[in-house]
């Protein structure tokens, strides 16, 4: 069996790597970096995608190592109140948990996972996928320094600078951008509401997002994520700046200046941070189709979207986890790749314009158009039985609806192989 090629050697793809080697699929890995390192900070992990790590062998030890699992999802008004609350993962009721984990140490998990079981020369770094061309024999992947590398299907993992997207659809529109600013940072400090909450606060154009990524030591403090976020009335009179960028604390902390309540002083924990990074909230217009013929895009190349769902990585898992149950039921061929794409194409299409539609913070809109963000009494302003329903049609179509997901059989049935 001819091997597949993965262009990138991120979340996305080498979780399609575990998959095809879960199945019996070979596969090699050009990543364009010439070591990987643990970068980011924190993000989430739904149940949906911890279910498909869990079949991976990747279960609560590994997680743990480089997270803990949610017990809260809360929105908080600007005064401090409860707009919405619940629990998420098992206390929630679903199969599985679901998990605030650091993204680089996942990330080099999954690396270290690959190493192991598919071995060291699985993953080739320094290997810049700039573009393809396919025959009746296969495809062939063009890298950067003028190499190539041939294999009978070629996945692009590439991210949303993706080359094999630039080709596949070459008169894409630019990166979408519509004004929001997020500063990005890890605090030590002592871990609030259940000590394992996802607390969203303020309004939709000004907001923080607030979670821990570790386990308390034994002084009771934790890797605390926070999110500063700010969206500018005119997004042109401002430059969607560097992705990722290193900036100084002070640059932005003003902004949240008399955030303080008796449960939680967010001046100070943005300014416990030991460093901070600054990137726009950035996605890219929805395609017809993220395949042709041989050549399939995943990930963030497929469907880069904003992170206010925090389904980014998780979708990434499930693209894997989906084309790996295609490959079972057809092969490594043209048809499992047509199958995913006919498969989640639409529906994570129309995903992506839900989450630039604010996703689930979607409520802070509604509180802030209804009474400016301050409020007494939330079922005065919103009635329960709206927030919940609007909580319930986002998880629908995020793919993590508690009946459904629970109900549902394995992705991968144990042990079937392509």
């Amino acid at each position: 069996m001819d091997k597949v090629l993965i262009a990138g050697g991120g979340i996305a793809g080498l979780a399609t790597a575990l998959t095809l080697h879960q199945i019996g699929v070979p596969c090699v890995v050009l990543e364009s970096v010439r070591a990987l390192k643990p970068l980011g900070v924190g993000i989430n992990l739904q149940p949906n995608a911890v279910r498909e790590l869990y079949d991976l062998g990747l279960g609560a030890e590994a997680l743990d190592e480089v997270g803990l699992p949610a017990r809260e999802w809360a929105l908080v008004g600007l005064n401090g109140n409860d707009i919405y609350s619940e629990p998420r993962g098992t206390l929630a009721g679903y199969h599985w948990p679901q998990y605030a984990v650091h993204r680089g140490r996942f990330h080099m998990m999954l690396y270290q996972a690959v190493l192991d079981r598919l071995g060291p020369d699985t993953v080739k770094l320094g290997a810049r996928v700039t573009g393809y061309r396919q025959d009746d024999g296969g495809v062939t992947a063009i890298l950067e320094d003028g190499r190539e590398e041939r294999g009978s299907l070629l996945i692009g993992a590439d991210g949303i600078h993706s080359a094999i997207r630039a080709q596949m659809h070459p008169d894409q529109p630019p990166i979408h951008w519509g004004g929001a600013v997020m500063w990005r940072g890890v605090t030590r400090a002592k871990p609030i509401r259940t000590g394992s909450s996802f607390v969203g606060l303020g309004t939709h154009r000004h907001r923080m997002v607030i979670y821990p990524i570790s386990h308390p030591g034994p002084d009771g403090l934790a890797d605390i994520n926070w999110i500063a976020e700010v969206t500018w009335d005119d997004p042109g009179a401002h430059a969607a700046t560097g992705w990722f960028r290193q900036v100084e604390i002070e640059d932005f902390a003003h902004h949240f200046d008399g955030w303080t309540w008796d449960w939680l002083d967010v001046p100070a924990l943005i300014r416990g941070g030991s460093v901070a990074y600054e990137n726009p909230m950035i996605d890219r217009d929805p395609i017809g189709t993220w395949r042709d013929g041989r050549v399939l895009l995943v990930g963030d190349a497929a469907h880069a979207m904003y992170p206010t769902g925090s389904n980014g990585a998780s979708q990434a898992i499930i693209d894997a986890r989906i084309l790996g149950a295609a490959m079972v039921a057809q092969g490594p061929t043209e048809a499992a790749l047509a199958a995913f794409d006919a498969q989640l194409c639409g529906p994570v299409s129309a995903l992506i314009l839900r989450n630039r539609g604010a996703g689930p913070f979607g409520l802070l809109n509604l509180v802030d158009e209804r009474c400016g963000g301050e409020f007494d009494d939330i079922d005065a302003v919103i009635p329960a039985e709206e927030r919940a329903a609007f909580m319930a049609g986002y998880k629908k179509a995020a793919g993590f609806a508690i009946e459904t997901l629970n109900a549902a059989p394995p992705t991968i049935a144990p042990g079937a192989r392509a």
